[in-house]
């Protein structure tokens, strides 16, 4: 059996005021595909800034997306493999 190794890399900003966060979670393939998730978490105005609170949200809403995406192509492969769809990609 082949062991395989997917890395997500994950890059993480916040806006100038730490008002809004950016995730992005990005997934190269051995095959060569791509997936790529962009979420974002905002403060809410009268709360203090914590940076922290603002990445493991982002952080974990891109993961959340790559998750769903990755889901979806496997299940569109399945359909294809099943000959019932023409594949997207």
């Amino acid at each position: 059996m082949q062991a395989k190794q997917w890395d997500v890399q994950l890059f993480i900003s916040e806006d100038d005021n730490d008002d809004v966060t950016t995730a992005t979670a990005v997934l190269l393939t051995s095959d060569g595909r791509r997936y790529e998730s962009v979420a974002y978490a905002r403060r809410n105005p009268s709360d203090r800034p914590v940076p922290e609170i603002g990445d493991e949200l982002a952080a974990g809403r891109a993961l959340s997306d790559l998750a769903a995406k990755l889901i979806e192509a496997g299940a569109e492969d399945v359909a294809h493999m099943a000959g019932s769809v023409p594949r997207a990609r």
